[in-house]
């Protein structure tokens, strides 16, 4: 208004208040937006100014989107405030810290060294400001609403949707769990006989011995330290064993299923309760033995008849699957029990209530098709990502992204579950993460840092944040970021994966000198896996990439060396890493060791090695490598690169491989 009045008042005095405002106008005229925005002073330097350069911020010189709607400039303003204070607070506590930007390498340093060089180290108190973090915050807007499918997509006509069986396990601490059944006969509808019964389901089983579980290769001169290098106490052997909310009230260690079912169904329940859910969640078995079925699976499955239905049908699924079982019976019982969950969820979305319920089930709905299936199966189902983008509206319902942020207490169960989908499926997709804000947020959290994935599923939370900031990396990338900027993000994202390495010693046998497996080195191992994956995935963004490239072979190699610490077969861990065995199978060379060691460990699965998340990778693998090799695509070799993604799409292929 002051500048409106300035132009109808020409008498006004050359030094008075307004015209001031109007000179600064006019100088930030041409100035970047973003200080525009900030109503600041830009020097219009190339190709970011100085203020967007200090800040981390995105120098925008071309007119963004968001600058046409009032709302939107308001959510960027916020973004740059909160970027503005978490910078000042951080310079008050650390010293900043030179990176090396060399744009010019093929591979910028960084990538592939197992820990920081003198060139590349940063202090890792600087890990909660870095160049990576800083400048994701300006490029996402990630308070603006996600596009969320409509529920209606559970009407739609259902296609095919396969998943894996996941890792089993040692089991250490038995215990038993009683199903009660009960059953009643109607004669012109009228009560006859009432029956009841209890079926009883041991969770024993011995473990194997320690050279059982792991591949042949030279350990004796790692059994040669002394007892006393060797032994570790029980707090060091186990993570956090209170960590999660189930919520279905305090944990216990005795728990009761009654459930009215007819025969056919019991059979299906009883085989769920023995066979597929002792397979479901192995890492987190390992830790807190029975948690997650005692307190959340069998609770559910008395509570929830929409989840009741979901399990029915993946034991199904499983029968089929494991026991080679044909015939129009087993798919009715497949498809009856998938349609009831349909429905179920249908009619609960339309009621818009009991949200943590649905929840529940939709999680279920993607999840334990990780657990069974096999390529072959071609029975409709419903895309694993349509289900999560229904996951994804009952999550915010719920707030259960803000809660993790603020709350230290117990952490919801199902958001750790979204969370680990969220990511790793996120890279299947080639997408940023819906909830990548919320990872950022704690991961720069100095004491509410955990989201409980490393007790989940193995790999420890830094590292899976930093997987998020690859995604990230890579949807901007395909959005048209200039290789400069995107170099100068890979390597700033390359540093701070090595600030994770720090004080690791890298992988070692996972048992103490018991001979009993410890959960925490088990999480070292898997970590130091996801964390050669995650660098490998950072190198594929780096324009000109090339599988056969020296820091490529080695990174691979490297991984090989990694997974021999996994416990393989049967009973180990190998299908809690099928993301892992995707990233560094796909650039694997015909030379690479890593095919070879593949070949062993699905050797070791035996029949398990042909359905479930894992037997989809394999098979993915292997059509990659045929295009690589040549056998499928003329003038394949070394310099012939294919995408996973790619094959996955030609083959018409859609996975949840994690």
């Amino acid at each position: 208004m002051a500048v409106a009045q300035q132009k109808s008042k020409p008498a006004a005095k050359p030094n008075s208040a307004p015209k001031g405002k109007m000179q600064m106008h006019r100088r930030s005229r041409t100035g970047c937006y973003t200080c525009r925005l900030r109503r600041k002073k830009c020097d219009e330097g190339s190709p970011s100014c100085t203020a967007c350069k200090h800040l981390g911020l995105r120098c925008e010189y071309k007119r963004p989107m968001w600058w046409s709607n009032n709302d939107q400039r308001r959510l960027q303003k916020d973004n740059i405030k909160m970027i503005i204070k978490r910078k000042k607070l951080t310079e008050k506590t650390t010293s900043a810290t030179n990176q090396v930007m060399d744009t010019g390498a093929e591979t910028p340093p960084g990538l592939s060294h197992s820990l920081p060089t003198s060139a590349t180290f940063s202090d890792p108190l600087d890990r909660t400001r870095s160049a990576s973090i800083d400048s994701q915050l300006s490029l996402f807007d990630f308070n603006a609403p996600p596009h969320i499918a409509d529920y209606t997509a559970y009407n739609a006509q259902m296609h095919s949707s396969h998943s894996q069986y996941a890792s089993m396990y040692p089991e250490f601490s038995p215990y038993e769990i009683d199903v009660k059944t009960e059953r009643q006969m109607f004669v012109n509808d009228i009560p006859t006989r009432r029956e009841s019964t209890i079926s009883t389901f041991s969770t024993y089983h011995p473990p194997p011995p320690p050279e059982a579980m792991l591949p042949s290769f030279p350990v004796d001169n790692e059994w040669d330290v002394t007892y006393d290098e060797r032994r570790e106490s029980l707090s060091e052997e186990t993570l956090n064993t209170n960590l999660f909310d189930f919520c279905h009230g305090p944990p216990t260690t005795v728990r009761q299923v009654a459930i009215e079912l007819d025969e056919g169904d019991q059979r299906l329940l009883d085989h769920f309760v023995s066979d597929v859910l002792p397979t479901v969640f192995p890492i987190l078995e390992t830790n807190q033995h029975g948690s997650a079925r005692t307190d959340y699976v069998l609770p559910a499955l008395q509570s929830n008849k929409c989840y009741l239905h979901c399990c029915l049908s993946i034991a199904a699924q499983h029968c089929k699957a494991t026991l080679n079982i044909q015939g129009e019976q087993i798919d009715n019982d497949i498809m009856r029990h998938r349609y009831a969950t349909i429905s179920e969820l249908c009619e609960a979305l339309n009621r818009d209530t009991n949200h943590s319920e649905i929840l529940e089930a939709t999680l279920a709905m993607i999840f334990f098709q990780c657990s069974v299936g096999r390529l072959d199966d071609s029975l409709p189902d419903i895309p694993w990502h349509q289900h999560f983008q229904a996951a994804i509206s009952l999550v915010q319902k719920l707030e259960l992204n803000r809660m993790v942020s603020e709350s230290h207490d117990l952490m919801s169960f199902n958001m750790t579950l979204t969370s680990w989908i969220d990511i790793l499926g996120s890279t299947i997709q080639g997408r940023a993460p819906t909830f990548a804000h919320t990872y950022r947020e704690k991961h720069l959290s100095p004491t509410n840092s955990s989201l409980g994935l490393r007790e989940l599923m193995g790999c420890e939370d830094r590292v899976m944040y930093l997987i998020s900031e690859i995604a990230c990396l890579e949807a901007l990338k395909k959005d048209g970021m200039d290789d400069i900027q995107l170099c100068q993000h890979v390597h700033a994202l390359g540093d701070q994966i090595g600030l994770t390495e720090i004080g690791d010693p890298g992988p070692k046998i996972p048992f103490n000198a018991n001979g009993v497996l410890s959960p925490k080195q088990l999480s070292k191992n898997m970590t130091a896996a996801f964390r050669i994956a995650a660098r490998i995935y950072l190198c594929s963004l780096v324009p000109g990439f090339s599988p056969s490239q020296a820091s490529c072979v080695g990174l691979v190699s490297k991984l090989t060396q990694a997974l021999e610490f996994i416990p393989s077969g049967q009973v180990g861990f190998d299908r809690s890493l099928v993301w892992v065995y995707l990233i560094g199978g796909s650039v694997s060379t015909m030379d690479s060791p890593f095919r070879s060691f593949l070949e062993e460990r699905l050797l070791a699965l035996g029949d398990l090695a042909n359905f479930g998340s894992f037997g989809r990778v394999a098979c993915l693998l292997k059509e990659v490598w045929s295009h690589v090799d040549g056998r499928l695509s003329p003038g394949g070799g070394e310099a012939h690169y294919v995408s996973w993604r790619d094959v996955m799409q030609m083959k018409g292929w859609d996975f949840l491989l994690i």
